[in-house]
Order: structure tokens, then sequence, then C-alpha cells
């Protein structure tokens, strides 16, 4: 994208934000339904959202119904300034926000931090969030380090479950059958998804929720030819590997006007299928038979989580809260050479290659000063994680290496109302942490409450990031490869400033919400995997100067009763910082999304249209290119990866009093399934191949999801 075409760009965004802005509304925005929608991330106590000094996104659980979306990753992938990255043979996907990978914010059930391969919080698998009892999910974007501690650097994603019915019993029963691209069969094809869900109130003060979900995923062949294929050409395996995932979840809830108690128990497994495309033949000349084999491999995950959550509010007025978590995560490989037309299996190996048992503790009082305009919170947090991670991933050695971790952390922070339109609240976090002692965040963010529905927040934090256990111990070396760790990194540290405009107007009974916000982020001692050695060529994580990110997001959503439509675009500009590299290029590169999407519901059929779609276009990156100039120094050339566009849309609608819901839907419309990848030679030419291309997905696929809610 040229610099012309940002500017452009740029200049229509904030046109047409300027435009929406100026508009009078013919009654103030300060209306019932928007007072009523309460959040809790970030936030004392739970609050209206417009009374929030944070800017806070909230995905409700219609939109997670309209998109018949299952996990996580199905739902957040239509979010500007937020890409999801699926990967095909390891099954996980992964988010950038604002241009950083999922290292750098931090995903939370219930304000508690999901456990992962890397601790607490970060670097989740979002295939792996089942979102059956997901009341709604919250974002806040922005370095959020005197709240949530570490690695919140670009912000905080909380995903809040259900707690309670309307009714005394409610059993929920689900059932989804999706294809993979063209490819669909009853059990060996496609992806096949039940559940089951009970819930029970017990009386006005207990209640209680057990749920069961299994995903099978079958995998993509596209050329590909399967497991039973016996031919050493290539073509056995898939594309897309096969997995199938089971997740249990137990809840317990009681609750009086000053006190609230919350144990949410829950197991996943996760069992993923590598068939190796190299196969032996295995030729018995004396009987001239043979009987094929390969060396292939079932990964498995196990996740156990137990939390608590407790919060009241003291006779003197004082609000507390407390949370408490055990959680354990273990990643197994089974290895054993399967026989393809016997289905026999020999020389079985089967060990736990991964572990992740983590310990977290976290409290806050707050109201500890009776004043209608000023508020204090004190916090404390603690967390112990230690694990493991050994060479049978084919990148570590050493044995069961284990890394132990402990983080103390205390925080406080002030809120004070000037008036009923202007707040502000500063706060400090002391952390220290057993490998790199201690370290200090701070924040300020404010929110100014304008006539005519203007609304102004602004947040400016540090937070800093603690690098993972590849980044240090990584070792991998063989005749091809030399990649390693680097046990002497520092943490990363920046601070991120954001502003955000707002403008709610009102018509009758429609509403137009205009978004206008600016955002820069500033990352110091970055980790890279860089090249530090050209002959032999050896690669090592080390930390480089800075990585910069300014950006610009317009969003505009207008309502009726019974139509939403939104638009949005955003501009980023990234720049990485190496004074190391002679040749080092730290110019900002430009990218943009644009996002749309409308929701249509039609009352008397009881049914939802609901089409979105998605434009990422073209980013650039600098790469080395592993020739060097006539010192020996390594050159660089531009990478870009195309732009693409993707596409769903879904049909639900309700029968027999709203107790069976039906949704039809296709995802990626477009059929998108590879971009090219464009790379710059180091004499300046651009060429592309073939095999320089990025897998993106699976191609169209369409699905039906029926749910029967019984209700007594």
């Amino acid at each position: 994208m040229s610099l012309n075409k940002n500017k452009f760009l740029i200049y229509f965004l904030l046109f047409l934000s300027a435009y929406t802005f100026a508009q009078e509304a013919v009654v103030d925005s300060t209306r019932t339904e928007e007072l009523n929608e309460v959040v809790i991330t970030g936030q004392y106590n739970p609050q209206s959202i417009r009374k929030s000094v944070h800017n806070v996104i909230v995905i409700k659980r219609e939109q997670i119904d309209n998109q018949a979306a299952n996990n996580l990753a199905d739902l957040l992938n239509f979010n500007l300034n937020l890409t999801v990255v699926g990967n095909a043979q390891t099954g996980r996907s992964s988010v950038e926000f604002f241009g950083l990978d999922a290292q750098y914010f931090s995903v939370m059930i219930d304000n508690i931090p999901l456990v992962s391969d890397q601790g607490l919080g970060n670097n989740i698998d979002l295939t792996q969030i089942n979102l059956d009892d997901v009341e709604r999910i919250e974002i806040v974007e922005g370095a959020m380090g005197v709240e949530y501690g570490a690695n919140a650097f670009s912000g905080v994603i909380n995903i809040i479950t259900k707690k309670s019915i309307d009714t005394d019993w409610q059993i929920q029963a689900i059932v989804q059958e999706e294809t993979v691209s063209d490819e669909y069969a009853w059990f060996d094809e496609g992806r096949h998804i039940l559940g089951l869900n009970v819930s029970h109130n017990f009386n006005e003060k207990w209640f209680a929720r057990v749920g069961l979900n299994r995903n099978q995923f079958a995998g993509f062949f596209n050329n590909r030819k399967g497991k039973d294929y016996y031919q050493n050409d290539g073509l056995r395996g898939y594309e897309w590997l096969p997995k199938t995932l089971l997740s249990t979840s137990a809840m317990l809830n009681y609750e009086t006007e000053k006190f609230k108690l919350n144990y949410r128990l829950e197991y996943f497994n996760e069992n993923l299928n590598y068939y190796n495309p190299t196969v032996r033949p295995n030729i018995d000349i004396q009987s001239q038979t043979s009987n094929p084999s390969a060396t292939d491999r079932i990964y498995k995950t196990n996740r156990l989580v137990n939390n608590i959550n407790l919060n009241g509010r003291l006779n003197s007025d004082v609000n507390y809260n407390a949370s408490f978590s055990y959680q354990k995560q273990e990643r197994g490989l089974n290895e054993f050479n399967y026989f393809i037309l016997t289905e026999d299996k020999t020389n079985e190996t089967d060990e736990t290659y991964q572990s992740t048992e983590a310990l977290f503790s976290k409290g806050t009082v707050s109201n500890l000063i009776k004043s209608e305009k000023f508020n204090f919170q004190l916090g404390y947090e603690a967390i112990h994680t230690e694990g493991f991670d050994t060479q049978a991933t084919g990148a570590y050695t050493g044995g069961n290496k284990t890394n132990k971790l402990t983080n103390l952390a205390l925080f406080a922070s002030p809120e004070y109302s000037f008036s009923d339109a202007f707040s502000l609240r500063p706060g400090i976090r002391y952390e220290y942490n057993s490998k790199y002692h201690s370290n200090v965040t701070a924040s300020l963010s404010a929110r100014y409450l304008m006539n005519h529905g203007f609304e102004i927040r602004a947040n400016v934090g540090t937070a800093y990031r603690t690098p993972n256990f590849e980044e240090l111990y990584l070792y991998f070396v063989d005749s091809n490869h030399d990649v390693r760790g680097n046990e002497n990194l520092d943490p990363e540290k920046g601070y991120t400033a954001f502003l955000n405009f707002k403008k709610t107007s009102w018509f009758n009974n429609s509403s137009l919400v205009n978004n206008l916000k600016l955002s820069y982020v500033n990352l110091e001692d970055k980790i890279e995997n860089v090249i530090v050695n050209t002959l032999p060529l050896q690669y090592q994580y080390i930390n480089i100067d800075e990585y910069k990110l300014v950006g610009i997001t317009s969003e505009n959503t207008f309502k009726t009763d019974s139509w939403t439509f939104y638009f949005g675009g955003t501009v980023q500009g990234r720049a990485r910082i190496n004074n190391n590299e002679v040749n080092a290029e730290d110019g900002f590169l430009y990218s943009y999304q644009l996002n749309t999407n409308s929701i249509y519901y039609i009352k008397r059929l009881r049914m939802y249209v609901t089409a979105l779609f998605k434009y990422q276009g073209a980013l650039d990156r600098y790469v080395a290119t592993g020739d060097t100039d006539a010192n020996g120094n390594t050159l660089f050339g531009k990478q870009t990866i195309d732009g693409y566009g993707w596409l769903d849309a879904s049909i639900k609608k309700s029968f027999f009093n709203e107790s069976l819901t039906a949704t039809l839907g296709a995802r990626n419309i477009l059929d998108i399934t590879n971009v090219d990848v464009n790379s710059q030679s180091s004499g300046g030419a651009v060429h592309s191949s073939g095999s320089q291309s990025l897998l993106l997905g699976y191609g169209r696929s369409y699905y039906l999801k029926l749910v029967y809610n019984l209700n007594f």
C-alpha cells in the first residue's frame, strides 16, 4: 500500500468520523438502554459502560449465537485491530492484537487468567475455549499492566460466564454439522459438534450448571489422501490435521444481597492426529509381499482448571473481591510405527513433553473512603508457575528442564470524579519476579462526558513482558538448522497511549454510535529471532531496540428496532528498530483493515439474517534475505503478504416459542485458502513463487446448528 493511499484512507476515516460527530442528536444519548449495559473488566465494581474510564468493547451472547461461534477463534476474526491466525499443522489459532502476537495480551475467564504453555493468560489457543456457557466477552484495548500485571501489554480479553437462568431448570442440547470446504461425511469428514448443558436454580441463592461439549474436526484433505493411503509419494495424511476436543465444566454459584461466591471446575482434552507422508514399503522379497508403515503421532493436551471468585460488601460499605485458582496443563506425545494395511502398531512410546502448573490469587478492596467523588482501590496478586518442555517436540534439549517462576504484586489506584462528567484514575503497581526481580508499572486513565452524547476517554500506561520458555531455552540444531534461545534475555518494556472519541445520537427509535480511536504503542527491548551468524547460518533470540505502532480507527454503528449496521476501518503503521544491524530498515510500514457487518431481525418470522465481512490489506515487513553486503553484514528486503477478504453469513430462526433455534450459515464464502507472499531479493527485485504462500483457511464451508432449550 503506497503512502498516498494511506493518506487518502486516513483522511477518509477522519472525514467520516468528523461528519458523524457533527450531527446533533434529537435527544441526549443517556438512555436507559445504555445505562443498563454493565461491565466489570478494569472496574472497581460492576458499573455502566458509560461511566467506565476504560473503553470496553462488549461482544454479547446474541452476536455469539448469530455467528454460531463455538470457540473464541470463530468469534474474534471480525474485530478491528485484531487478526486470528490459524496453523494447519498444529491446529492452533492465535491472535495478533495491535500488531503484537498472543503473548502481549491476557485471556481471562471471570477475571482469572487461563493456563497456557507459557504460564497464565498468554499465548492461548483460541480453538480450545468453548463458548457454550459464555454470557458476554469484554475487551479492553491498551496497556492494563496495573490491573492485570506482566504481559497485559496490548490489552485483555475477559470471558464472562453465565451465572443464572430465568426458570428453575434449563436443559440445553446442541448439535452442529459443518462441512470442511466441500468435504463432509457423518464421521470421517467435516466438523461435528455435540453439546449438553444442564442448569438449575435450587432457590434464590444457589445456582448450579454442568456442561459437556465434543468438537470433532475430521481434518481437511485438499489434495492429500488420508491415513489409509500407502503410496510413498508425499500425499498421505491431511493438509489441516484432524483433532477432537472435549470440554467439560461444572459451576456452583451462591448469591445474597451482600455476598457472592462462584466456583468453576473445567476439564479439557484435545487429541491432534499427525499422519506421516513418508511411507516405508517394508517389502518381503521372499514372500513377494509388502506391509507399508509410517511413523505417526498423536499430540494430546489435558487441562484442569479450578477457579473460585468471591466478592461482597461489608457493613462499612467497603467492597472486596478475591480470586483463587489452581490450574494445570500437560501436553503428551504418543508416537508409534503404524502398519497401514493391518492397522497394527509397534515401537510405541508415550510421554509428557510439556507441563505447566499454576497457583493464582488476587484480591482487591475499594470504597475505603466514604465519598461520592472519591474512590480508592488496593490490591495484591500472587502467581506461582512451574513447568518443563522436553526434546520430544524436536526443539528442546536437556531433559525435563523445570522452570519455576513466582510473581508477587501490590497495586493501588484512586479514582476522583471532579464532576458527573469528568473522572481521573491514576494507578501504580509494584511487582517482584523471582527471575527478573522488581518492576514498577503505572497508568493514567480519564473519562469526560459532554453534552449531546459526546464522550472522551484517554489512557496512558506502562507494561512489560517476560521471555517465554522457548525464547529462553530453545535449542534446535541439526545439519540444516541452528536456532537457539537465550537465557540472558531482558524483559520487554514500554508503554501505550490510547485516545477515544465517542458520539451517540438517538433518532426516535434509532441510534447512531461513532467512535474515533487513536493508538500508539512503544515497545523497547523487543525479543526477535534474528540471524546472528551467516557462515554457518545461525539464528538466536535477542533483544532488538524498539517496536512502534501508530494507528487510527473509525467505527460506526447504526441501530433500529430491527436492523444493525456496522462499518469500520483502521490504518496501522509499524516499525521495528534494530540499531545493531547495519542494513536494518526501521521505517514505518502501513497496512489497513476494513470491516462491515449487518444484522436484520424479521420479527414476524423470528429470524435473524447476519452478514460479516472483513478485508485485510496487504501487509509488509522487512526480513533478512540470507545475503550479506561486502562487509559481511546481513541484508534485508521487504516481504509483502497480499490482502484478502473474509465473508461469513447466516440465518437464525426460532421455533416452538423459541424452544428450538436453527442457524444455517456459511463461513469463508470467498473461498480463501492461500495468499501469496512476495519477497524482495537483495538486489531489489520482487519475486514470488508457488511455494511462497501463507495458508489461511480451508475454503468455503457450510453449517447447520440446532439448539434445543427445555425450560421448566
